[in-house]
């Protein structure tokens, strides 16, 4: 049986999201089950972006102090922490979103994820080859501190899309390149964490993000810190308490395949308060599987045709560029048209890889994923 520790907080108060950590911890064997107090631990929050934490995009800096302190108390003080956005710095993205003050008030220094070094990962389904940071490499375990959002790409980024930024930012726009498909792509991130193996999981549910998630979408007051060694099981937790399938996650699938854990319901066990009191039918989120996407071809340009795309509100675009810039295929799917910088982008959607990283990292949640007409004509998620 897998344990998952799930655990009712219903604000950000310091005090309450220390008591709600500890209480989960304690459930599942404490932090001297995780970690040794000579070695060096390494905090992987979620910093997609720089964002306020307000915006609910970024792991709270709440729930990253209170798991940092609590090993701390326990005598595990050899602690650094650190992620990799997509876009800026990442101790940009670290003080926008409110870490770097508390890494600062406990004295945890920034590990180093602008550069990184090869690894090969010979068992791996998918992906042998990575550069992972070297702030992840000089570790000797990972804790990963997820947030509870949707994504467009993935229908979900949890536990095991989080392990994604320990690949430095300019690096992961090239695995989009490469790997369009999100199945394939799903692959990869198991490969990467079944080779980099956190110990411990904690997710950042209490405030969460539905809709146009991971950035653009709405703050969703769940109330859960959910903790667990099992990424697959938190996971397929989480899918539950949202009313999605997990087997429409693919990073669940193949994780179990992978044996990273299990989402089989009869073979996790839920500690700490009761789930029913989680389940939020409403929650805003695509209940659907995950099609492949794979470019080229007359029966490709088909599938293609019902695969969904990203489109840009123009009303609530600034011009700002960012998703030129981060659209990883040459030449780009999305650029200005006779170079005017003062209208909206266009996109080419024939070279477009429904990577979605144009909506993940747009500022101003002006970019959507549109479902096309003949899609929904021909698959209902609710019909039997």
């Amino acid at each position: 049986m897998s344990k998952v520790a799930l655990i009712r907080c219903e604000s950000y108060d310091y005090n309450a999201v220390k008591s709600a950590v500890k209480r989960g911890l304690d459930l599942i064997g404490g932090p001297h089950k995780f970690a040794a107090p000579d070695e060096k631990i390494l905090l992987k929050p979620n910093l997609v972006t720089a964002d306020p934490p307000e915006r609910c995009s970024t792991t709270h800096p709440s729930v990253f102090k209170a798991v940092a302190e609590l090993f701390m108390e326990a005598g595990i003080t050899n602690l650094a922490y650190g992620d990799s956005p997509g876009i800026h710095k990442p101790i940009t993205a670290a003080r926008k979103a409110g870490l770097e003050k508390a890494a600062n008030e406990l004295g945890i220094k920034f590990a180093d994820f602008s550069e990184g070094k090869e690894v090969f990962f010979e068992n791996a389904i998918q992906n042998k080859k990575f550069i992972i940071a070297n702030g992840v490499l000089e570790s000797n375990g990972i804790i990963s501190l997820p947030k509870l959002k949707t994504h467009g790409f993935a229908r979900m980024t949890g536990c095991v899309k989080n392990q994604f930024g320990c690949v430095p930012g300019p690096l992961k726009g090239e695995f989009h390149a490469r790997i369009p498909s999100m199945i394939d792509f799903s692959k990869m991130l198991v490969d990467l964490n079944v080779y980099l193996k956190p110990r411990l999981f904690v997710m950042d549910g209490i405030m969460a993000m539905e809709g146009n998630g991971p950035r653009g979408g709405t703050p969703k007051k769940m109330n859960a810190i959910l903790i667990s060694s099992d990424p697959i099981a938190l996971d397929a937790t989480v899918c539950r308490m949202i009313n999605l399938n997990p087997e429409f996650v693919p990073t669940i699938v193949f994780g179990k395949e992978s044996g990273l854990g299990t989402y089989n319901e009869n073979e996790i066990e839920i500690v700490g308060d009761d789930i029913q009191s989680f389940i939020t039918p409403d929650f805003d989120v695509r209940r659907e599987p995950v099609k492949p996407f794979k470019p080229g071809g007359v029966i490709q340009f088909f599938r293609n045709s019902i695969v969904p795309k990203p489109y840009i509100k123009k009303p609530k675009c600034i011009k700002c560029g960012v998703c030129v810039n981060v659209c990883p295929v040459k030449p780009k799917a999305l650029g200005w048209r006779n170079n005017n910088k003062k209208e909206a982008p266009t996109y080419t959607y024939r070279r477009c890889i429904r990577c979605y990283c144009c909506q993940e990292l747009c500022p101003e949640s002006a970019i959507h994923i549109k479902v096309p007409f003949i899609r929904k004509f021909f698959y209902n998620p609710n019909k039997k």
